[in-house]
C-alpha cells in the first residue's frame, strides 16, 4: 500500500523555523524524484520544492528560495523541508508527493501538514 505521512507542522511567529518530515513506503521511495508543495486558504495548490533521488538536485520556488532546504535520508525514506525566516504568507497546508514517471508529474500525495505563521 502506497503510504505518504507528513508530520511537522505547527503554528510558530514570523521569523521563526519549521521541519517538516515526509516518510514514504519504500515501494514508492525506492528510486524516485519527491517534491513539497503547499495550498493556502482559497489558492490553488503550487510547488515548493523538488529533491532528485540522489538528493544532488534541487529546485525551488522564488518564494521560498534562500530560506527553504529540502533535503533526503534514503536509508530512512524520508524526505525533509527545513523551514526558516517563516512569514505568514508561507502559511499553508504542506503536502508532499512522489513524482511518476513523467518529470514533472506527481502520482502520490500525502495528506498534508499545517504550516501557520502568524505575523
Amino acid at each position: 500500500q502506497v503510504q505518504l505521512v507528513e508530520s511537522g507542522g505547527g503554528l510558530v511567529q514570523a521569523g521563526a523555523s519549521l521541519r517538516l518530515s515526509c516518510a514514504a513506503s519504500e515501494r514508492i521511495f525506492s528510486r524516485a524524484a519527491m517534491g513539497w508543495f503547499r495550498q493556502a486558504p482559497g489558492k490553488e495548490r503550487e510547488f515548493v520544492a523538488r529533491i532528485n533521488w540522489s538528493g544532488g538536485i534541487t529546485a525551488y520556488a522564488d518564494s521560498v528560495k534562500g530560506r527553504f532546504t529540502i533535503s533526503r535520508d534514503n536509508a530512512k525514506n524520508t524526505i525533509y523541508l527545513q523551514m526558516t525566516s517563516l512569514k505568514p504568507e508561507d502559511t499553508a497546508v504542506y503536502f508532499c508527493a512522489v513524482e511518476g514517471p513523467l518529470a514533472g508529474h506527481y502520482d502520490y500525495w500525502g495528506q498534508g501538514t499545517q504550516v501557520t505563521v502568524s505575523s
